[in-house]
């Protein structure tokens, strides 16, 4: 919601704009809650990074750690300021996330290997160039959804040739974090004239930051699980502090 009041960034220049009163509790951050709702991914992202690197998987699960942090650092530049440009600088990641899941999950299959990385890699950069230049809105929104659902199909046949009961857990975190950060961010998006009468605001887009970081988290380690198992590293669900669930490997010493 624009307001007219002073602020360090100047006037909203977003094509979106989220139930949250903007500039009220600092002229140098727009939307705060929103702002400040995407660190528990980074914290998230790290305990996963920290994972991967220590027992080595794979540097694909590197990347997909350190893309959920650059996504929500992207995410708090855009809330923080509501400006055109930083708005792409949290879309954008947010494509090249899920380019990135896609091939963290087609890849083990696909025959022709050095054909994926590249037209991943073309599309997401020829994707950036357009979205720099275009104002998307629904249309980034559609196409956002579809690169979800296109990994849908695989995700659900990991699971039912999973058998460990904890991995499959896991994956039910997965979805039950996605179905109910959908809900907060359609409320916090459909209802917000009725909201901003409330005395409270729930602030519906903020907990679908926290979920969507809880639901990376869950979803990168089910994944692992899973590449450990094609690879044979025997792996085993373990958690870290008595409740973040992790991935305990143990490799052949050949490898």
């Amino acid at each position: 919601m624009a307001d007219d009041i002073s602020s360090f960034w100047g006037p909203v220049t977003s094509t979106k704009e989220w139930c949250e009163p903007n500039y009220v509790r600092s002229s140098y951050i727009a939307e705060f809650f929103n702002t400040i709702s995407n660190v528990p991914c980074i914290i998230l992202a790290l305990i996963g990074l920290v994972n991967a690197l220590r027992q080595r998987f794979e540097k694909r699960f590197s990347v997909l750690h350190m893309s959920n942090i650059i996504l929500a650092i992207g995410s708090m530049i855009y809330h923080a300021t509501l400006r055109q440009m930083q708005q792409q600088g949290d879309e954008t990641p947010m494509v090249w996330e899920m380019l990135l899941y896609f091939y963290i999950l087609y890849s083990p299959d696909w025959h022709y290997k050095s054909t994926m990385p590249t037209f991943l890699f073309l599309y997401g950069a020829l994707f950036a160039i357009a979205h720099s230049q275009i104002r998307f809105d629904i249309g980034f929104m559609l196409h956002y959804a579809l690169l979800c659902l296109l990994c849908v199909p695989r995700t659900y046949k990991y699971y039912i040739h999973t058998e460990d009961r904890s991995a499959k857990q896991i994956a039910k975190f997965y979805v039950a974090t996605l179905l109910v950060g959908a809900v907060c961010w359609l409320c916090d998006r459909l209802f917000c004239k009725d909201i901003s009468r409330w005395y409270f605001n729930p602030q519906g887009h903020a907990l679908w930051h926290v979920l969507m970081g809880f639901n990376a988290y869950f979803a990168n380690t089910f994944l692992m699980y899973c590449r450990a198992q094609q690879r044979e590293w025997n792996p085993k669900i373990k958690h870290f502090l008595g409740f973040f669930p992790y991935v305990k490997i143990q490799k052949p010493k050949a490898q």
